[in-house]
């Protein structure tokens, strides 16, 4: 098991969760390619520590994912364990989940 980060944080980024993991698990390439941040399921220890600390609430305990969000886990898990065209696929679904805004170009 691990922690997932949902739809919420499309778009946000807040980064504060990155800032109290004490494991350094929660990945993104850069902020004008990654519109969320991902938890690499691998190298998660599961404390806890970023969930508190997201202001928009889009982490969870694997186990605790809103169904409307389950799919964030897979998303999390592909990016983080695949190679640059598995990180395009899965931004490619981020922009079909949530289509960018303009704001956000």
């Amino acid at each position: 098991m691990t922690y997932v980060i949902t739809q919420p944080c499309i778009d946000v980024k807040n980064k504060s969760c990155v800032d109290v993991c004490p494991v350094s698990c929660i990945y993104f390439e850069s902020d004008d390619k990654d519109r969320k941040l991902y938890i690499h399921p691998d190298e998660c220890i599961e404390c806890g520590a970023c969930a508190p600390e997201c202001p928009v609430n889009a982490i969870f305990f694997e186990g605790a994912v809103p169904d409307e969000w389950n799919e964030f886990t897979e998303l999390d898990a592909r990016w983080c364990r695949g190679d640059a065209s598995e990180k395009n696929a899965v931004r490619a679904r981020i922009n079909q989940i949530q289509p960018p805004t303009a704001a956000a170009c």
